[in-house]
């Protein structure tokens, strides 16, 4: 079985080091900045960001004091869109902890989040990865633009196939991207080979958000998602939009009324995970996964065999095998 801890053992010494450089960033003097960021440190995640940013830089020439820059910025921007996509969702919780938001209020949530992005910038300019920077103000730009794309059609209920491959390229493949760039561009400033790991994150970050949509019909009670969350929230995924391509007309107008609904029953979420099932939208989302997955593997492929190729090779794998 794959696990992150079996993926980063390449890096496991950078990771280390990367830890202590990390909370040395998350430091502020003033007393009530430093009780918001420790809190928000409690509930550090899998790290899978960081880990991509390492990985990528030794597998194109090693690791160096930028490539911990730039997995310290991409943390930053990734931790900051979390603080405010908790604002945007009113969650309570994360990661089993209370959210800034639920503790204190969203008004203070916003600034702290905000503070993050400061910091991540002040980074980026103090060392002098303006290329780096220009990267990542990038991702978090796509990253805007496609949550607010998404709740236009949302409230329309209008997605087609092609606007969710634009939404999710931006909202989740385009930090992936970043990710993969800036990590590759801290080991070489050779503009073919940092647009080619571009693409690499980008099919990543595909393959790994319409995982996470297939999660939400998953079921198995070991995701993190809970099942038909989506539907409860009017989000059209790709399962979903298959599945209504698939079927009547008159069916199809059915669906639609239940998404439509503020208070939707717990039989009328089961109605819609069955109708997408009975309507194989789950195995046409996963072979779209696996066409992106393919073109990460076929990129990778292109470089000699070694154990970060082989840790980068297994990401890829944990990505589309997960169970939250």
């Amino acid at each position: 079985m794959i696990t992150l801890n079996n993926i980063k053992k390449p890096v496991k010494d950078e990771m280390a080091g990367f830890e202590a450089y990390f909370n040395k960033v998350m430091k502020s003097d003033v007393p009530f900045v430093r009780l918001l960021l420790n809190h928000i440190l409690r509930r550090k995640g899998k790290q899978m960001r960081p880990i991509l940013v390492f990985l990528t830089a030794k597998l194109n020439g090693g690791v160096n004091e930028s490539t911990y820059v730039a997995a310290s910025l991409i943390e930053l921007l990734h931790t900051a869109t979390l603080v405010h996509d908790d604002v945007v969702d009113d969650a309570r919780e994360r990661r089993g902890l209370a959210t800034i938001n639920a503790i204190w209020n969203s008004k203070i949530a916003v600034l702290i989040g905000d503070f993050l992005l400061a910091q991540g910038l002040l980074i980026s300019v103090n060392n002098k990865t303006y290329q780096m920077l220009g990267i990542t103000s990038g991702a978090v730009q796509e990253m805007i633009s496609g949550e607010l794309i998404q709740m236009q059609k949302t409230r329309n209920l209008n997605i087609k196939e092609e606007d969710y491959y634009r939404i999710i390229k931006k909202k989740t493949a385009a930090l992936i991207a970043a990710c993969t760039a800036c990590g590759t561009l801290s080991a070489t400033d050779d503009e073919t080979t940092v647009s080619k790991m571009k693409e690499f994150g980008e099919s990543i970050g595909i393959a790994f958000q319409i995982k996470d949509d297939l999660l939400d019909y998953n079921g198995n009670g070991r995701t993190g998602k809970k099942e038909g969350n989506d539907i409860k929230e009017k989000k059209i995924t790709l399962p979903l939009i298959h599945a209504l391509r698939e079927t009547s007309a008159g069916h199809r107008r059915k669906i639609i009324r239940i998404l439509r609904k503020k208070g939707k029953t717990t039989e009328e979420i089961r109605y819609v995970i069955d109708f997408v099932k009975e309507n194989h939208g789950l195995e046409y989302a996963s072979e779209v996964m696996k066409r992106y997955s393919d073109k990460a593997f076929a990129i990778l492929s292109t470089y000699p065999e070694s154990d970060t190729r082989t840790a980068l090779h297994n990401f890829i794998t944990f990505t589309t095998e997960r169970e939250k």
